[in-house]
């Protein structure tokens, strides 16, 4: 969108990329190994249904209700649809940071590892972490539009997928946090991998479609959120399938291997759909 060439399917390609990386590609690689050397894997029941509540009906709303609404065309939202998913998309999430970080921290905390005393530098302000958030996202808007060009270029050079210039975008922004989840996942720290991967989610759906809901307005750009039929019906069974995974707050390799299969499904069908 700030590229100059009006794209107004790439924050829902990169969305929709983000969530089956993460809760089939990452997650299932992840539920994989450790059930094959621990056998099983505990987590923290309340941590991963927090997130959750918070990632079904966002990725719901975000994703298959504009396929549903009168909007300028198939997928897209009318104005105030626009922005009553802005607000809504914000008010949730910020409900979330209010219990993640202070009402309810406990709950993203592994049980064995709650006598565990990390070791930290000295804690800044708020306002120190809201200014520090605020300049890291300039930076990646920044970097977004960079990379936007030479990746749009090389995917129509290619003649691959649309699709696949979200999925790269999604590799990108999500290596830092992969890194860190896996180390922790070969650990026996599932909780904490759990962490990283669905809070990744969880902020890119609810701060991407804000994003480019408001951009969208500001440049008068069309942004067309709902998924095609196939993709739709691929994320509703991935939220099912992580509502059963996360149900027990115990995971074994059936999990990961399921896991995985939906996400094979997903890579196939991204070049079916060419």
């Amino acid at each position: 969108m700030l590229t100059g060439e009006p794209n107004p399917t790439m924050a829902r390609d990169t969305m929709f990329a983000v969530v089956m990386l993460v809760t089939n590609g990452l997650v299932g690689f992840t539920l994989l190994f450790g059930g094959w050397r621990y056998h099983t894997q505990s987590f923290n029941l309340d941590g991963v249904k927090s997130y959750l509540v918070a990632i079904i009906p966002l990725a719901l709303l975000c994703l298959v209700l504009p396929n549903f609404t009168e909007g300028g065309s198939v997928g897209s939202l009318s104005s105030a649809m626009s922005w009553m998913l802005i607000i809504i998309s914000i008010l949730l999430y910020g409900v979330f940071l209010l219990i993640q970080t202070r009402s309810h921290s406990h709950f993203f905390v592994d049980s064995d590892q709650e006598d565990y005393e990390e070791s930290h530098g000295p804690l800044q302000s708020n306002t120190y972490h809201t200014l520090l958030l605020v300049a890291y996202l300039v930076v990646v808007i920044l970097l977004a539009k960079t990379l936007a060009i030479p990746i749009n270029y090389g995917v129509h050079v290619m003649e691959a997928p649309a699709a696949l210039g979200g999925f790269i975008v999604a590799c990108i922004v999500l290596a830092p946090e992969a890194v860190g989840a896996l180390k922790a996942a070969f650990n026996n720290q599932l909780q904490r991998a759990m962490n990283l991967y669905f809070g990744s989610v969880l902020a890119t759906i609810a701060l991407t479609v804000p994003s480019v809901l408001f951009i969208g307005a500001m440049m008068d750009q069309e942004v067309r959120l709902g998924l095609a039929p196939a993709d739709l019906v691929l994320l509703v069974t991935t939220l099912m399938v992580c509502k059963v995974t996360f149900s027990s707050g115990r995971t074994n390799v059936l999990h990961g291997a399921t896991h995985l299969v939906l996400f094979v499904v997903y890579l196939f069908l991204m070049f079916e759909h060419q």
